[in-house]
């Protein structure tokens, strides 16, 4: 699996659509770092958590393999025209 970069949209196991903002180092361990973001929240989730397999004896039930899991260009276009006919049918 690539390393994430600035502009990418993920799923996460959950369900949700996360855009990426950066990677970047901590300034005291240099561990590698996602900042992303969710509903107008900023967050943050070290790279190797980010790039983990989803824990299988804690979601049994959890079909994707990978914590976050790129969607191609295609698969969140079509997310979000979904997202918007949605919003204009309520």
């Amino acid at each position: 699996m690539n390393k994430p970069a600035s502009g990418d949209k993920y799923r996460h196991f959950k369900g949700m659509v996360i855009n990426v903002i950066a990677v970047g180092k901590n300034t005291e361990t240099l561990e590698e770092m996602v900042v992303y973001e969710h509903e107008w929240d900023i967050w943050i989730r070290p790279l190797k958590m980010f790039m983990s397999k989803v824990d299988k004896n804690k979601y049994p039930d959890c079909k994707q393999e990978f914590r976050f899991e790129k969607l191609e260009k295609w698969h969140y276009c079509h997310f979000f025209k979904i997202c918007l006919v949605l919003k204009t049918d309520i």
